[in-house]
């Protein structure tokens, strides 16, 4: 897809216009629906080049797992036992802040986490009505249909694993529709729509796509679909199903799958910025230099650089001793908490997953300034290296290029092993797969070894959080943080959302 997959194509005016706000029930509708400078889409999607530029509009919300202040992946860390918020100060952003000791309510929730999903979903939507009458081949035209289909089966899955009741929109909305009273849906409803829309959705995807394939990597094929849909099982409690997917996608744990996946053979290869589409990833955000994003723009769809790295970096770096990590000064955000860097001892991922910057200043290899929930421990694996700093025009701050992966291979072994209930010979391969990868030897599998594991493996990747939800441990591992349960389960929904619209405020806040 080359740098197509960067730019959004005409989209600018879109995001503006009927199309793609009027998903947002909030006030900020208004405006958009009077717009009679927004672009017409009814004069759209005439021939294959027009629906693929829509097709990558509906990509480019996969960066708001890594792009902007807002990115999901920084914010649920800070909400998780293995991070704290961090920041420059108690106030450094009132959402990270606020959800990282659960003081979060819907004026402190960013709105961003709703609304831009919904975004996507629309974009979604209209594609998938419009392209039936753009001038094309059949085979194409269902391929654009399925990877829409299959994203936008993701985003409701991450609206539905943040605020859990949410209206389920499957066309664009007019100006003449009722969208005040657009209701809620059962959450199992949404499940049910989803999990349809992927099954459908496969047999017009690509096997697979390689990553030497520069014209197409990124794109959805088979095994991300199905990849996405046992994680979706998973959530749903419907683990038969989601074993059944995985397993297709993982093959013998070990080996190459048959859509050519494979544990990449150093873990800490994962981690180099310069590594992007391994053997190990299924769902890849990508992120790019030459967007030049600046602060003007910086969070609103348009940036294209990944945040997570600056927003991790210590504040005031200093390098002292060139034996010491490259790295640029940043925002600290996430620093780990002392139970986090005490269960990670002695496990060979500790280095990658941790710098440990209070013994490198106390021996004197760096300094740095302690900011807000200060431990000395910050997220290695993104962190900003110098040699990836920009030097295109924009905020070097905001063009790191570094990918960020939201599935990857590891992850799903463990996922199969979950969904296999933690038993059995297949789940102890998948489990021991995982280890001896970073040569630990095996160990008995149970719930329990696959709960550490995945605290490892996937530390710092924005999973912990939600897998302590779906395990029901959130309330015990972060009763210290002010966890309520049957309320912190789910995110308030934005203020915004409610006003004059049937959506209801979810329990608790």
């Amino acid at each position: 897809m080359k740098n197509k997959f960067y730019k959004t194509i005409l989209l600018v005016a879109f995001t503006s216009g009927i199309a793609f706000s009027s998903v947002s029930c909030g006030d900020d509708f208004i405006e958009d629906v009077q717009n009679k400078g927004a672009f017409d889409s009814n004069n759209y999607f005439q021939n294959e080049e027009q629906s693929f530029s829509v097709l990558v509009s509906v990509y480019d919300v996969l960066r708001k797992y890594s792009g902007g202040f807002e990115n999901t992946v920084t914010f649920f860390n800070a909400g998780s036992d293995d991070f704290y918020s961090g920041g420059g100060s108690s106030t450094d952003g009132a959402g990270i802040q606020s959800f990282s000791n659960y003081t979060i309510d819907q004026i402190t929730i960013p709105k961003t986490y709703w609304n831009d999903f919904y975004q996507g979903i629309a974009r979604a939507n209209l594609l998938i009505q419009r392209i039936p009458d753009a001038k094309m081949n059949d085979q194409t035209r269902n391929r654009f249909i399925a990877e829409a289909k299959t994203l936008r089966a993701l985003y409701y899955f991450e609206l539905l694993k943040m605020f859990g009741n949410i209206p389920l929109i499957l066309k664009p909305i007019t100006a003449s529709d009722d969208y005040y009273n657009i209701p809620q849906a059962a959450p199992q409803d949404v499940y049910n729509q989803i999990e349809a829309d992927i099954l459908a959705s496969l047999n017009d995807l690509p096997l697979s796509i390689a990553p030497t394939n520069k014209a197409e990597v990124g794109r959805i094929s088979q095994g991300t679909a199905r990849a996405i849909l046992g994680k979706i099982y998973l959530y749903n409690n419907k683990k038969d199903l989601a074993a059944e997917q995985f397993a297709v996608v993982n093959g013998t744990p070990g080996q190459a799958s048959q859509y050519g996946y494979k544990l990449v053979a150093d873990y800490n290869d994962l981690w180099k910025p310069e590594n992007k589409f391994t053997t190990e990833s299924i769902l890849e955000v990508m992120h790019t230099n030459k967007g030049n994003s600046d602060w003007g723009f910086w969070g609103q769809g348009k940036d294209e650089g990944n945040s997570i790295c600056i927003m991790i970096g210590p504040r005031g770096y200093n390098r002292l001793n060139p034996a010491a990590p490259d790295i640029v000064s940043g925002w600290a955000f996430n620093t780990g908490t002392n139970d986090f860097f005490n269960f990670m001892q002695n496990d060979p991922r500790v280095n990658a997953t941790l710098l440990n910057a209070k013994q490198l200043k106390a021996d004197g290899f760096i300094d740095y300034a302690p900011a807000h929930n200060d431990t000395g421990y910050f997220l290695n694996k993104y962190l900003p290296r110098r040699n990836e700093v920009s030097t295109l025009p924009g905020a070097p701050e905001l063009n790191y290029s570094r990918n960020y992966i939201v599935i990857r291979l590891a992850d799903t072994y463990l996922m199969e092993a979950e969904a296999l209930n933690g038993a059995g010979g297949r789940a102890q391969a998948l489990l021991d797969a995982v280890r001896a990868r970073v040569g630990l030897p095996s160990v008995p599998v149970s719930m329990q070894a696959i709960k550490d594991e995945r605290r490892r493996e996937l530390a710092g990747e924005g999973h912990r959080w939600f897998d302590l939800v779906r395990w029901g441990d959130a309330p015990s591992k972060l009763a210290s943080r002010g966890f309520k349960a049957n309320k912190n389960e789910l995110l308030p929904i934005p203020y915004n959302e409610l006003i004059n619209t049937k959506i209801k405020q979810n329990p608790g806040y």
